[in-house]
């Protein structure tokens, strides 16, 4: 039994993103289980269990992370229909974005919601300039925010962080992970121009400059990105 089959087999059980250090551990921990169920020590050389086991409980995450680029090669290489994608928890099989389509039939009764250009606004100023507050927001958009921001926490993009240190302690607002997952990127670092654009300086609450609101408002822009099927079905169902 190879590496790679563990590997591949246990991104296929599994129903949540799985980290390197996870299938990592899982694979050590197995393979020194059955060593030592057998009554073998760890070193190679056991003679009642096959010789492939040892060398399994010493395996590193540089060797998982290698396994992980193996399995991606080939299944393009094949042209599998699904390949692996990694998300912020970790890695996942997925279907390729193509056959999103075909995949959401299985979900007849379900819509896809799309995110209106307000909302997608204020989900880019909440994005790159995480934890904000709602008059933080307001400056830079020039409107009221209060039923944008709900809409988001409802659809589980954007959360309650705490509170700022301010007059009030208002509330601060920062991205889920249902965010990263949505727009397919593993970390906040990987967003467009992330770490540009969390040096503009935005106007603050009290000054509501109607230019500067403009303008920062158009440099704050996030497009969405089509999400794989495996994503869709998984938001869908």
């Amino acid at each position: 039994m190879e590496l790679i089959s563990i590997v591949e087999a246990l991104l296929f059980a599994s129903q949540e993103p799985l980290g390197v250090p996870q299938m990592c551990a899982a694979v050590k921990e197995t393979a020194k289980d059955i060593l030592e169920a057998a009554g073998e020590p760890l070193e190679e050389g056991a003679s009642r269990i096959p010789e492939w086991v040892a060398p399994l409980a010493e395996t590193t995450e540089e060797q998982v992370r290698g396994i992980i680029d193996d399995l991606i090669a080939r299944y393009d290489a094949e042209k599998h229909a699904f390949t692996l994608v990694e998300r912020a928890n970790g890695w996942r099989i997925a279907a390729r974005g193509e056959y999103a389509e075909w995949c959401r039939a299985l979900y007849p009764g379900k819509k896809v919601q799309r995110l209106s250009q307000p909302a997608l606004e204020t989900l880019a100023i909440v994005a790159y300039r995480q934890p904000i507050t709602k008059a933080g927001i307001e400056a830079v958009r020039g409107v009221s925010v209060d039923a944008m921001v709900q809409q988001l926490i409802d659809r589980g993009l954007v959360k309650i962080e705490g509170r700022a240190d301010l007059p009030g302690r208002p509330l601060l607002y920062g991205t889920t992970e249902a965010f990263l997952d949505h727009f397919g990127v593993r970390s906040l670092d990987d967003m467009p121009n992330a770490s540009e654009l969390r040096r503009v300086k935005l106007p603050s609450a009290e000054e509501g400059a109607p230019a500067a609101e403009q303008r920062h408002e158009q440099q704050l822009s996030l497009a969405p990105v089509t999400p794989s099927a495996a994503e869709s079905a998984a938001e869908e169902s």
